[in-house]
């Protein structure tokens, strides 16, 4: 009787690690997780507006980490194929590329920072919504290619 031989790996089909394309919908915590933190960022920002706070920081570390950010987030938008994902890190890149050019904007007039506060408290709740809708689990690989 002959033994099954079980088909053997290359290196290259080893180093190719499993993508499914999602970032958040892979589990329903990240949904949670991005709503309750955006939800929040989006009173805080319309809390300004509501006591007439219009201060904003313009020292170097401030826009140095809001750079950081928008690096980071940019290739999150960038590594999904999920429309959802890309939808709530794009609304939080525009948000932060909003504070990043703020910070560099020593001489803005608090007329327009009370509007950037309102358009990001707008973006923040936007991106609340959008990571709700992350929190069904993503369909398998296999699951797409027998619905095809």
């Amino acid at each position: 009787m002959d033994r099954q031989i079980a088909p053997v790996e290359t290196k290259a089909a080893a180093k190719q690690p499993y993508r499914s394309g999602h970032v958040m919908c892979r589990a329903s915590l990240w949904g949670i997780a991005g709503f309750l933190a955006s939800a929040y960022f989006a009173w805080v920002s319309y809390g300004h507006v509501a006591r007439n706070d219009y201060a904003w920081p313009h020292d170097f570390w401030t826009a140095g980490t809001y750079f950081v950010w928008i690096v980071l987030l940019a290739a999150l938008t960038l590594d999904t194929r999920c429309l959802r994902e890309r939808i709530f890190f794009g609304a939080l890149v525009l948000n932060f590329v909003v504070g990043f050019g703020l910070t560099l904007w020593r001489s803005v007039p608090l007329a327009e920072v009370r509007q950037a506060r309102l358009g990001t408290a707008m973006l923040w709740a936007l991106a609340a919504l959008v990571s709700l809708t992350t929190m069904g689990r993503a369909r398998s690989v296999g699951a797409v290619e027998k619905s095809t």
